[in-house]
């Protein structure tokens, strides 16, 4: 593992910080993309990713810091520590924001950010393998058990890689919501990201160390479930499907020719003035 990837100056370049760099870039890209490919502006999608990853944060921290309560030491306040579900809460409630003032229509956005999500998360579990971050499992006897001695939270006991198995099962749904995505609505495809990512991270939890609080489960089992309960909320919904056109383009990409965020073109014919009253 390399928890340091490498020095400049003196000055050590953190793994973890780069991953996380590398899944916010990611993330941008391929949501820029896909706005494209559904009509809006591709600086919408620039915008909505920088405040949902800095408030993201912003929002893993604080929680992280909620959780450890009368437990808290320097270390906590530094670059490592963070939660998922709070970041997951921070982001949202940015993307919330910056949609309503760019007036974007949020069931389309959200089907939008469902693939790019998941691999940006995917990506960050990678860090947390490679850093050693101690988000690993139990110690296991399994042929595929890592031993993090040189992690940030070193441990030379062989564990489940659990970050290791977050990244696959990132993959896999993003294969699976880039499928659904040719046939279901914003909205749906969101709701199965909720679900599958909420049912991937229930079943990592049961090999990772964490105590329960509730009904023997662990917060994020609790977050999970929720997750899941939301996802199939929204997938149960009437109208969850559309028709696509016969180049594979969903109906919303072609509703206007202007996209969302931009100034309507002036359709006043070449000469006429406008008359104010």
């Amino acid at each position: 593992m390399r928890p340091v990837l490498f020095s400049v100056f003196g000055i050590d370049i953190q793994t973890y910080g780069v991953s996380k760099a590398l899944a916010a870039l990611l993330g941008a890209y391929l949501l820029g993309r896909a706005f494209d490919r559904v009509g809006l502006r591709r600086e919408s999608a620039h915008s909505l990713v920088l405040w949902a990853t800095v408030w993201g944060f912003v929002g893993a921290k604080v929680y992280y810091l909620l959780e450890q309560g009368g437990n808290l030491t320097v270390h906590d306040f530094g670059g490592m520590g963070f939660t998922w579900y709070g970041g997951l809460i921070g982001g949202v409630v940015a993307g919330v924001v910056v949609i309503r003032r760019h007036r974007l229509p949020l069931g389309v956005v959200a089907g939008a950010t469902a693939v790019p999500l998941t691999l940006a998360y995917g990506v960050g579990r990678i860090g947390c393998l490679l850093a050693g971050d101690g988000t690993y499992g139990r110690p296991s006897s399994l042929p595929w058990a890592m031993a993090f001695p040189d992690g940030v939270v070193a441990t030379g006991v062989p564990v489940h890689p659990t970050p290791l198995y977050e990244a696959l099962a990132a993959l896999a749904i993003a294969v699976v919501l880039s499928r659904l995505g040719r046939r279901l609505t914003g909205p749906t495809v969101f709701g199965w990201y909720l679900a599958l990512s909420g049912v991937a991270r229930l079943l990592v939890e049961t090999v990772r160390i964490n105590d329960p609080v509730l009904l023997g489960l662990t917060p994020p089992q609790l977050w999970s479930i929720v997750s899941i309960v939301a996802g199939v909320v929204i997938v149960l919904q009437p109208n969850g499907r559309y028709s696509v056109h016969a180049d594979g383009t969903p109906p919303h990409a072609r509703s206007s020719p202007e996209r969302a965020g931009e100034r309507p073109p002036d359709r006043r014919r070449r000469g006429e003035t406008l008359t104010r009253t």
